[in-house]
């Protein structure tokens, strides 16, 4: 049986491959539709925001950035290491520590490590489940970002 850390880095993984593949869907084809390259540039933002808050860090991007198709390819891969980087330091015990913060309207809350990443991953999947209809409603195919497809298919660790 895996530990909760274990299912916290396989849901990491999945989320950014499904990331990596959404990103991938906005590079066919004609210029992607400005609504989805807007949600993609957030998911990057507030990923990196949830980092530093994590991390107990100011904030040094945007939580709704604007950015390109390359800055996006960008700031994912700077993702994926910093990512890796703060979960080689945590134990499963620390998933219940609290971490205080401040959301985007000034209000102070405090949550777990582990409600923060999961919510990392549900917030990224609920974006691209928006860039995924905007890709369709343009008239192209949208990335196939399943949890269980990519588990099936071995795509994830």
């Amino acid at each position: 049986m895996s530990t909760e850390l274990e299912r916290v880095h396989r849901r990491l993984a999945w989320n950014r491959w499904a990331n990596a593949e959404t990103l991938g869907s906005l590079r066919t084809g004609a210029a992607p539709p400005e609504k989805a390259l807007r949600w993609m540039a957030h998911i990057v933002g507030a990923e990196f925001l949830w980092l530093v808050r994590l991390r107990e860090q100011p904030a040094a991007i945007a939580v709704w950035p604007e950015l390109d198709l390359d800055q996006c390819a960008s700031g994912m891969a700077d993702l994926a290491g910093a990512w890796q980087g703060y979960l080689a330091g945590l134990a499963d015990e620390d998933l219940d520590d609290a971490v205080g913060y401040r959301n985007t309207k000034g209000e102070f809350w405090t949550s777990t490590v582990g409600d923060i990443l999961d919510h990392v991953v549900t917030h990224s999947a609920y974006h691209r489940g928006q860039i995924a209809a905007a890709v369709r409603q343009a008239g192209h195919e949208p990335a196939y970002t399943d949890f269980i497809h990519a588990a099936r298919q071995r795509l994830i660790d």
